[in-house]
C-alpha cells in the first residue's frame, strides 16, 4: 500500500512541475515581424501570395467590428458560416511563414496559443474535433446504459420507488455536465471564434470543479444533504468566480491551467488514496482510470507539434480519454450494483 501511495505523489508531482513548466510557454509566432506584417498587408489588400481573401476585399470584413459596440458586429450565425478576414488571414499567413521556416530546417512554433494545423473544410482541427465528439458519444452511451441500470434493472425501495443507490442523482449531473463539454470542445476545435473558445474553456472548467465535488462526496461516503452543501459550497463559489473571471475579465490561459491542473490532481488522488484502502470490487479498474489520466494529462502539459499538421498532443489527449470514458462509466455501474447489493443485505 505505502508503494502505491508513493508513485501517486510521484506522478501528482511530475503533473504539477509539468503545469509550471508549460503555463509559462509564449507562442512564438505572434511575435514574428514577417508574420505580423504578412497578416496587416492581407488585411488592406486581401492578398498573401495566389490566395485571395474574398472577406478582407468587402465592406463588412472583420476590422470594422474589432472593438464595436455587440451590435455592431457581424451576426454570429455569419461569423460561423464564413471564415472572416481576420481568421484567413492569420491561417494563409501561418502556413505561408511556416512553410519558409521549414525550408531553413526550423522548427513549427504555435500562433495566438496554437499549432499550425491544416485545416480541412471549416474544421480548423479536425482531429480533435472529430475526437471531441467520439467522447461526447462515449459518455452518451455510458450515461444511457447507468439509467437503464439503476431505474430498470436494479431493484429500488419499495416505499419510495426511489433508486438504493445513494448517488444517482449526482452521475446524473455529472453525464449532463460531461456531454456539454465534450460538446462545446468540438464545435471549439472545429471554429476558433471568442464565444466558442469561453464556452468550451468555461464548459470544462465546470466539468472539473464537479467532478471534484463528486469524487469528494463518493470517497469520503458522503450521504447527508446538509453534509454534502458543506463539502460542495466552497468549491462552487470558487468555480463559478473562475468562470466569471475568465469571461468578464481575462482570458487568462495559464492561469486557468493552473486551477483545472490542480482541481484533476486533487481528485485523482482522492480516487487513488480510496481504491487503495478500500474493498471495493472493482477498484481495479479505478486504477486503471486514475493512472491512466494522469498519464493522459501529461500529453496537455508536455506539449509537441503537430505530425503532419493533424495530430498534436491535444489531439492525442482527446484519444486517449476514450478508453478512460468508457472503462469509468463501466466502474460507476459497479458501484451502483455494489451499493444497491450492500444496503439490501443491510435492510434485511
Amino acid at each position: 500500500m505505502a508503494g502505491c501511495r508513493g508513485w501517486v505523489v510521484r506522478l501528482a508531482a511530475l503533473l504539477v512541475v509539468g503545469f509550471v513548466l508549460g503555463s509559462v510557454e509564449a507562442s512564438l509566432g505572434d511575435v514574428d515581424p514577417q508574420y505580423r506584417t504578412c497578416v496587416e498587408e492581407c488585411h488592406t489588400t486581401g492578398i498573401i501570395g495566389e490566395n485571395i481573401i474574398s472577406h478582407c476585399q468587402s465592406p463588412g470584413n472583420d476590422d470594422a467590428s474589432v472593438g464595436s459596440s455587440w451590435y455592431a458586429q457581424e451576426p454570429l450565425y455569419m461569423e460561423w458560416k464564413h471564415l472572416n478576414c481576420r481568421t484567413d488571414c492569420r491561417y494563409h499567413c501561418m502556413m505561408q511563414r511556416e512553410g519558409e521556416r521549414q525550408s531553413h530546417g526550423l522548427s513549427p512554433v504555435k500562433y495566438h496559443g496554437k499549432w499550425p494545423f491544416i485545416r480541412v473544410s471549416v474544421f480548423q482541427e479536425p482531429l480533435s474535433a472529430a475526437l471531441s465528439a467520439v467522447n461526447l458519444l462515449v459518455h452518451f452511451t455510458g450515461w444511457l446504459s447507468f439509467f437503464l441500470l439503476v431505474n430498470y434493472k436494479l431493484p429500488v425501495r419499495p416505499q419510495t420507488k426511489r433508486t438504493y443507490y445513494e448517488y444517482t442523482g449526482l452521475w446524473h449531473i455529472y453525464a449532463i455536465l460531461s456531454m456539454n463539454a465534450w460538446f462545446w470542445s468540438s464545435i471549439f476545435h472545429t471554429r476558433d471564434i471568442d464565444l466558442t473558445e469561453k464556452l468550451d474553456y468555461s464548459s470544462a472548467v465546470a466539468l472539473l470543479g464537479y467532478s471534484l465535488i463528486l469524487s469528494l462526496l463518493r470517497t469520503f461516503n458522503v450521504k447527508d444533504e446538509a453534509t454534502r452543501v458543506m463539502f460542495a459550497a466552497p468549491i462552487l463559489a470558487f468555480v463559478t468566480t473562475h468562470i466569471l473571471y475568465l469571461n468578464f475579465y481575462e482570458l487568462d490561459y495559464g492561469w486557468n491551467m493552473k486551477v483545472c491542473v490542480v482541481m484533476a490532481v486533487v481528485q485523482l488522488l482522492a480516487w487513488a488514496i480510496w481504491a487503495g484502502v478500500t474493498q471495493h470490487p472493482s477498484r481495479f479498474k479505478l486504477w486503471v482510470v486514475v493512472f491512466g489520466g494522469a498519464l493522459a494529462m501529461l500529453l496537455e502539459l508536455y506539449d509537441f507539434p503537430p505530425y503532419k499538421g493533424y495530430a498534436d498532443a491535444h489531439s492525442l489527449w482527446h484519444a486517449s480519454t476514450i478508453p478512460l470514458t468508457y472503462l469509468w462509466w463501466s466502474f460507476i455501474k459497479d458501484d451502483a450494483e455494489f451499493r444497491t447489493s450492500t444496503l439490501i443485505k443491510k435492510a434485511k
